[in-house]
């Protein structure tokens, strides 16, 4: 199954202004959190082994994995079980209503265009972690529920 791809979001009315990275931004932050917090798949930690280890290191970034490493597409191959779960209840959500973008919106202060101005920084994946980190722990102690409303 794929979450999403930067290519979903560089296309059309993407701001011209800007790099086609930068619709891999909201994506690679959710993927580092995930791999950072060891819910990767047994196959990406084997195959991706130096760039997982970069990417720890914060040598790499989450959209900058995701665009070299992962060929610009979020998969369920990615994450282990427990991760796909998650990702389907908060990153994808109930009708694609993602409750990850909102709280990505609301973290960055940003709009639905502004969705790809926010710097893609180790910084802002700061401002961020501790909110996808509270979303992860709620998720786990309401019993994991197939979706976040």
């Amino acid at each position: 199954m794929k979450y999403d791809d930067a290519s979903w979001h560089y296309g059309g009315t993407f701001p011209a202004e800007l790099p086609e990275a930068a619709g891999a931004t909201h994506i690679g932050m959710f993927l580092a959190w995930m791999l950072m917090n060891d819910l990767a798949s047994e196959e990406l930690e084997e195959d991706a082994e130096s760039e997982l280890a970069q990417l720890k290191d914060r040598t790499l970034t989450g959209a900058r994995f995701l665009m070299t490493v992962l060929d610009e597409k979020l998969t369920d191959e990615e994450f282990s079980e427990t991760g796909n779960a998650f990702a389907v209840a908060y990153y994808q959500g109930l009708n694609n209503d993602s409750r990850y973008v909102d709280d990505y919106l609301l973290t960055f202060g940003a709009s639905i265009e502004g969705l790809y101005h926010v710097e893609d920084s180790w910084a802002h994946y700061d401002q961020l972690s501790g909110v996808i980190g509270a979303r992860f722990g709620a998720w786990q102690a309401a019993g994991q529920p197939e979706y976040i409303v």
